[in-house]
């Protein structure tokens, strides 16, 4: 288990690239560290091509001398293994290390992360970089966290070449035994694809129209586990030579290529890189769900979020710095959902390469000059009276069940319509936490004891294990809402038969004729709560089976059918939406599903960010953020609460500026419930 104890505090920190620098400077950082609070560098990351200059030839004077120096200024170190790209000279002598797209194009050197996850010399030369790195530091007193890569399948999370197709074969026969059992799973009967030999197999590259779909979606789950397999080699190595220090990757999100759920079991703490888009209104939504899905990675635990902007990013069409204020905000929301360190990309912004534009804790200008300075140092200076988040748990009665097996099959093409599974999975989180619902993400075979309401945006793959897990959430008292478009196929993308929905149309009572994928432009009305309302995009053709209309399509050949319902099933309750609902109205069909569930809620507007820690001691903190950047926050919330940390009475009116925080300390349990806010 993950001890923070191990840091001094709450961690605070960034990526620090002294080898970018001259020596003079390093004290310099050094010295600036310690006023802006900070305990914890990530170090070393990319820094394989000073490391081993030529292979098995290590220099690592220039490292130790950064260690000592910021050991002795009282900065811990979370130490890279460095592998995240490999230099130059290693390309050139393996020149079929370069990775190959689904065009057959290798790719050439010049930016980062240039490597096949599968080339043996790349493995090779990273299990010795790594061990050469581990031994050197096993005992340096500044060494806290090993940071094994970086943003593992950010650039690369699928590479086409022969070593990998090799491997590729190799997992299926793993996976599959026999080449008739593959035959069957893939479905090769359609098109003349029946194989007779192993060898036979390629990797879904470019071909004349749509590749097999089951073969696209062992490739993703190959893809993602082969690159796992170079984290699993280096924690390995990690584990044998410093088996007292624990190890993190960081993650990027919902980022498409790996599947997070199966990496996080390899972490000793979840860490996250999180860059949400300050120009946007919604940003703060954007950051919470992924904070959530990080905490819930990490099966509740708190969690680091490893980089972050301390204002703009370099790699956007347009780049919008954070507003004054907003940093602190973002900062607020992750320790809300459980994280424990704070971090940043990056200590010193670069003066050359391509993210020069990046911001970071030390400006272009200098610390003298700048407001992000002012910002951070202020920061640091806050986050050392906030130990004890350390020990809060984030408590969720409703879960949202997401799947990347299921995401890498709805991206497969030759469907009925394109789903983008972010945007939807977006609208519904929105929903959730505009009810005042903390939120965990589970994934199919996950527990869901805990939940009294579990969320399926979108589950287009369903297997009968999942089907039967969800039956029997219900079949106990638990309340479901699944979204449409939802158990069509089986783990192999196979169409459940006999009406889709699957193994959950005795659940849901109904099942799927057909559905009507609206054009640009085309619209339905649906009849929710006495009222049309107008929905877009997607219209499942119902029938009943048992479950109740609690909305009814009113055109199309479908009129006056069921869009969305509601069924009774065992002690419990599940719900289906068939289409494309707007927000408001999401909204108010979520709202059926909680008061059903006896799980309290209230009504905020979108700017308003409430959540609810949990203290060991049976005592709450209720955060209230403003995400607004003009607007000021009026809310009335529960009285014999006390401001955090500082101990005044927090009374029961709160007028919370542009981007402001409070946090509350009540001594007794607390509804988000309870607070009421001005105009929502």
């Amino acid at each position: 288990m993950f001890d923070i104890r191990r840091f001094d505090g709450v961690i605070y920190g960034a990526d620090y690239n002294p080898e970018q620098w001259p020596r003079e400077v390093w004290a310099e950082d050094v010295r600036l560290m310690g006023e802006a609070g900070v305990n914890l560098v990530s170090l070393g990351i990319f820094s394989w091509a000073l490391l081993e200059r030529a292979e098995g030839e290590f220099t690592f004077e220039w490292l130790d001398e950064v260690m000592d120096l910021l050991h002795a200024g009282g900065v811990d170190v979370n130490l890279a293994t460095a592998t995240a790209s490999p230099p130059p000279w290693f390309s050139l002598k393996y020149p079929d290390s370069r990775p190959v797209t689904v065009d057959g194009v290798r790719l050439e050197v010049g930016g980062r992360q240039l490597y096949c996850p599968s080339h043996p010399a790349l493995r090779e030369g990273v299990a010795r970089l790594t061990r050469a790195v581990a031994t050197r530091y096993a005992g340096h007193p500044a060494l806290k966290l090993w940071h094994i890569n970086n943003e593992y399948g950010c650039h690369i999370d699928q590479c086409y070449c022969e070593h990998c197709a090799r491997r590729f074969r190799a997992w299926l026969e793993a996976r599959y035994v026999t080449i008739d059992a593959l035959n069957d799973a893939w479905g090769t009967a359609f098109w003349s694809q029946r194989y007779t030999d192993w060898a036979e197999i390629q990797p879904p590259r470019r071909a004349p129209t749509y590749a097999n779909p089951t073969q696209q979606l062992d490739w993703r789950r190959f893809s993602s586990d082969n690159i796992l397999e170079l984290h699993t080699l280096e924690r390995g190595i990690l584990t044998e030579v410093t088996p007292d220090v624990p190890a993190t990757t960081n993650f990027l999100g919902f980022l498409p290529g790996l599947d997070y759920f199966r990496w996080a079991q390899e972490e000793d703490v979840v860490s996250l890189d999180a860059y949400p888009d300050p120009g946007q209104p919604d940003s703060h939504l954007e950051a919470g769900m992924v904070f959530d899905l990080t905490r819930s990675l990490g099966g509740g635990n708190r969690w680091i979020l490893m980089e972050q902007a301390t204002s703009a990013v370099n790699w956007r069409t347009r780049n919008a710095p954070k507003a004054p204020g907003q940093m602190r905000m973002l900062n607020h929301l992750a320790l809300a959902k459980g994280a424990s360190g704070i971090m940043f990309f990056q200590w010193r912004a670069s003066k050359a390469g391509a993210e020069k534009f990046h911001s970071g804790l030390v400006q272009h200008v200098g610390p003298e000059r700048s407001r992000v300075w002012r910002e951070v140092t202020a920061f640091g200076a806050e986050l050392k009276t906030l130990t004890p988040l350390l020990d809060a748990r984030v408590p969720a009665r409703v879960a949202v069940m997401f799947d990347w097996h299921n995401w890498w099959a709805l991206n497969i093409d030759s469907k009925p319509g394109v789903i983008p599974l972010l945007p939807l999975l977006g609208r519904w989180y929105a929903a959730l936490r505009t009810l005042g619902q903390n939120v965990d993400f589970v994934a199919p075979g996950g527990d869901l004891g805990a939940y009294d309401v579990v969320v399926l945006p979108n589950l287009y793959l369903m297997d009968d294990t999942t089907g039967a897990d969800l039956r029997a959430f219900t079949q106990r008292g638990g309340h479901l809402i699944a979204g449409y478009f939802t158990g069509v196929v089986d783990g192999q993308e196979h169409i459940h038969l006999g009406g889709y929905g699957g193994p959950l149309r005795d659940v849901l009572g109904l099942w799927v004729e057909e559905w009507d994928v609206l054009l640009p432009g085309q619209t339905n009305t649906v009849t929710l709560n006495g009222a049309p309302v107008t929905v877009t995009d997607w219209c499942d053709v119902l029938h009943l089976d048992g479950a109740e209309a609690v909305a009814t399509y009113g055109e199309r050949f479908y009129a006056g059918q069921a869009a969305v319902t509601r069924h009774a099933t065992g002690q419990g309750t599940a719900w289906y939406v068939g289409t494309e609902l707007p927000q408001p109205a999401l909204r108010d069909v979520l709202r059926g599903v909680l008061d059903g569930a006896g799980v309290p809620y209230t009504l905020l507007p979108t700017h308003a960010d409430l959540s609810v820690s949990a203290l060991p001691d049976g005592t709450q903190l209720l955060h209230v953020l403003n995400a607004h950047p003009h607007e000021t926050l009026t809310l009335t919330v529960p009285s014999g609460g006390t401001l955090f940390p500082d101990g005044g009475d927090a009374g029961t009116w709160i007028e919370l500026p542009p981007h402001g925080v409070t946090l509350i300390h009540y001594p007794h349990a607390v509804q988000i419930s309870d607070v009421q806010v001005s105009g929502s």
